[in-house]
């Protein structure tokens, strides 16, 4: 099921929900009841609780998104880290620069093949990846630079390696979802209470007043689902979190 169809079942059956119970209840209380009657300090309660639920689920979308952008940019900055090292080391030696190259295919065409989807299933990465990191530092350190030309490389081809290493600690860290549990609580809570005190303005079954509290929440809905989509940035915001590898090492696609 597409994330889009998702969000359409999603909106439409809670719009139904609260449009029924809105139905039900005018039903249950008859006409005689007067919307008028609602207290003022009603009134500037529930205007309140809803500005301060906005504050909080933009809070909350905020800092997903941002999360989201980080995700991809630590992903380029690993790929793109090692695929300098790569070039570096055409100065070396042909053995030297062939087993750093071995080492960094090996290490991307693992990442891509076997541990992304280990990290979308539990949340971590693998300590066979780390391993293999640090199998390109041993190729890179096995060789002592010779002339000015291979020791300015030799110097930048680590610092490549501590910048590669730094994207894979984000990318851990962008593995697991960036809202706690309890936020996540606080914000469905929010929603039953706000989308509850349209019944206890005592909405009435008019189509103006069924429509708008439909709209309402049909917003709710779409932006908590936005909150949930962009949570899991590689499983699913980004449309191919592994391109950034693919693109640089093309020999190490996913399936080859």
């Amino acid at each position: 099921m597409s994330e889009w169809l998702s969000l359409a079942i999603i909106v439409l059956a809670t719009c139904g929900i609260v449009v029924l119970l809105a139905m039900v209840r005018q039903r249950r209380v008859g006409e005689d009841d007067d919307p008028s009657e609602t207290p003022d300090v009603m009134e500037y309660m529930t205007m309140m609780i809803g500005v301060v639920y906005a504050i909080v689920l933009g809070l909350a979308i905020a800092g997903v998104w941002e999360a989201n952008s980080a995700a991809g940019a630590q992903v380029q900055q690993e790929a793109q880290a090692l695929h300098e090292i790569s070039q570096q080391v055409e100065v070396f030696p042909e053995d030297v620069r062939e087993d750093v190259q071995e080492a960094i295919g090996t290490y991307v065409a693992y990442t891509v093949n076997e541990e992304w989807d280990h990290m979308l299933d539990h949340g971590e990465l693998t300590a066979q990846g780390n391993e293999l990191l640090h199998g390109v530092r041993t190729a890179v350190n096995q060789y002592e630079p010779q002339t000015v030309r291979e020791a300015t490389a030799y110097q930048g081809m680590f610092d490549r390696l501590s910048v590669a290493k730094e994207g894979r600690a984000g990318r851990a860290e962008s593995a697991q979802s960036t809202m706690p549990q309890v936020v996540w609580i606080g914000l469905f809570t929010g929603a039953v209470v706000v989308i509850g005190l349209v019944f206890m303005l005592q909405i009435q079954q008019t189509t103006r007043q069924l429509v708008i509290a439909g709209l309402f929440t049909a917003l709710i809905s779409f932006l908590l689902y936005l909150v949930w989509f962009f949570d899991a940035p590689y499983a699913r915001a980004l449309d191919d979190a592994t391109e950034a590898f693919t693109l640089l090492f093309p020999e190490a696609g996913r399936g080859s």
